[in-house]
């Protein structure tokens, strides 16, 4: 045996186990990571919701008050607050997500708001640097990806591997072969 058959030999024996851990490693992701998703998204809004109950507490509190007239000013934080507990409360527990989501989304135009209302807080040069403030809220199209990815699970939706979406593809032209030979 020379040394380039060895080396071959070497090098698809390592490509071989590569491939299979990734495709396990591919394989878990897709079977646990919406879950992830969600939980995580759900501490984020119990965490961020839960300093909001709390005078002062919140960061986001002095643009929330900038963005609300004076009469509701001492009830609207933590009206916030209850509501993004509730939604990291849904996520959390995996109950009610269709009005979960939709609760989020509506809360979401409401955080997205200062962009178009109180821009001048958003930028420190605009378009390129953001406030710290701007950062706050643009983080939110996070939030709104990973609840329309969640919401895509709904009902039943899943992600789905390569190697899992051949084997229904090939089990189904397989049936149809069977179907149409009889």
């Amino acid at each position: 045996m020379n040394s380039n058959s060895f080396l071959q030999r070497y090098a698809d024996l390592l490509g071989i186990c590569l491939d299979t851990v990734d495709r396990t490693v591919v394989h878990w992701l897709a079977r646990h990571g919406i879950t992830f998703l969600r939980i995580s998204v759900g501490v984020i809004f119990v965490w961020f919701g839960a300093l909001k109950l709390i005078p002062g507490a919140s960061p986001a509190e002095p643009l929330i008050r900038a963005l609300m007239p004076n009469f509701m000013d001492g009830f609207i934080v933590p009206v916030i607050g209850a509501m993004e507990v509730a939604i990291g409360f849904g996520y959390i527990t995996g109950r009610f997500l269709r009005g979960i989501i939709i609760l989020n989304l509506f809360q979401m135009a409401g955080a997205m708001s200062p962009l178009l209302f109180v821009p001048g807080r958003m930028w420190e040069v605009f378009p390129f640097v953001w406030t710290l403030e701007g950062q706050y809220v643009v983080k939110d199209f996070i939030l709104i990806s990973a609840a329309l990815v969640i919401g895509a699970t709904v009902r039943g939706g899943r992600i789905v591997t390569k190697t899992q979406m051949m084997r229904r593809v090939t089990t189904s032209e397989h049936a149809r072969t069977v179907v149409n030979a009889q």
